[in-house]
């Protein structure tokens, strides 16, 4: 997954981005709103994390603003600010939810599985599709009673596509998901993960099919 940290404090920016990359997900940083604005002109992120007091604006508004384009992207809000008068604005504003600082990492993750179980509409941690069982907090798949490991990239693009099974994924469009800007990943990535993938779903019912000329997705036999 691909996550925007809008942050001004670059030691607590580094420190957060680096917790969520041990778990795969790529980050781009942002220390200002009109850095947030560039990053989402080029980019779909999976997750915002919205620092609230920023030095050119504030978050709140910022956070209206972008909901009245109809983007739904969700939005985890982060700040200093403890009353409930603050967490009351920024929930209405269109926040998913809010961390107050200073947080614990093992939180702020608990949130972040959570919100993102919401948006795809599920209330668990499971995926099961076709008597594979897909685990992404303890990236773990299985299937007839075999548990197989994942590695962090490969686990994510699972996610991605197990999101929406039969859905086409295109290349590009799993490169913007699964690598930031300052990542140079090589040409041959994607298929690299695929390969891995597969190789981990031999056996199964469950199949990563390329369609020739549009990208990937995730059938059934």
């Amino acid at each position: 997954m691909r996550f925007l940290l809008i942050e001004d404090n670059s030691e607590l920016a580094q420190s957060v981005s680096d917790r969520l990359k041990l778990d795969g997900h790529a980050v781009d940083i942002a220390g200002t709103l009109a850095d947030a604005s560039a990053c989402l002109q080029g980019a779909e992120y999976d997750l915002m994390l919205l620092d609230i007091m920023l030095p050119d604006g504030d978050g709140v508004s910022f956070l209206a603003q972008h909901r009245a384009t109809n983007n739904n992207t969700p939005v985890i809000a982060t700040t200093a600010r403890s009353a409930i008068s603050d967490r009351v604005s920024v929930l209405d504003a269109g926040a998913d939810d809010y961390i107050t600082k200073p947080f614990d990492f093992a939180e702020l993750e608990a949130r972040v599985r959570a919100v993102l179980r919401r948006r795809g509409g599920v209330a668990s941690n499971t995926f099961h599709y076709h008597g594979m069982v897909f685990n992404p907090l303890n990236a773990t798949v299985s299937f007839d009673g075999t548990d197989f490991v994942l590695r962090n990239r490969e686990l994510r693009l699972l996610e991605i596509l197990v999101s929406t099974p039969e859905r086409i994924f295109s290349k590009s469009h799993l490169y913007d998901r699964l690598f930031s800007y300052s990542e140079e990943p090589s040409d041959n990535a994607i298929e690299v993960y695929v390969g891995r993938l597969r190789k981990k779903l031999e056996g199964s019912q469950v199949l990563i099919e390329t369609v020739r000329g549009l990208g990937y997705r995730i059938t059934h036999k």
